[in-house]
């Protein structure tokens, strides 16, 4: 991924993160701030998780929907360790 690549997966999982905080509003543990880096990392999981199934090519970043789905998976597996972590 070169530095356009990563530039772009920054704004689209900075923006995916806002929407993610949108739709989901209300009393949340994570912050803005926390909430705009899982979008982050959620676009690079998107942008990898889609290459390594082909559907983007090895300089292609993941598009909207693929940051989407990738800051669900990341999403998902941060409230897991969470709420394990708030248990012990």
């Amino acid at each position: 991924m070169g530095n356009r690549g990563i530039i772009a997966t920054l704004i689209i999982g900075f923006i995916v993160g806002l929407v993610a905080r949108f739709v989901k509003p209300g009393d949340d543990k994570a912050g803005l701030l926390m909430t705009t880096i899982l979008g982050i990392l959620g676009a690079f999981v998107g942008s990898y998780l889609g290459q390594a199934f082909g559907i983007y090519g090895p300089n292609e970043t993941a598009g909207f929907f693929g940051a989407v789905v990738g800051a669900i998976i990341v999403l998902a597996a941060y409230s897991m360790f969470a709420k394990k972590r708030i248990s012990t």
